[in-house]
């Protein structure tokens, strides 16, 4: 369940920031940039901020 939330959130991100980029301004797509270092962060070491924060504040279980 979790794995799903976190995984709508970081496209949603994504798609947010892409549109944004598109008709804001370019800099948003630093924040693309960011939310795909955090996936292959999140690949490489098993850890992940957004799972941390929805088990902490949101008391979201597995």
């Amino acid at each position: 369940m979790k794995n799903r939330i976190v995984r709508g959130i970081a496209g949603t991100f994504i798609i947010i920031s892409l549109l944004l980029a598109i008709y804001v301004n370019q800099n948003w797509l630093w924040f693309t940039a960011f939310v795909g270092a955090n996936l292959l962060q999140s690949s490489l070491t098993k850890w992940c901020l957004m799972d941390d924060i929805l088990t902490k504040i949101f008391k979201v279980k597995d």
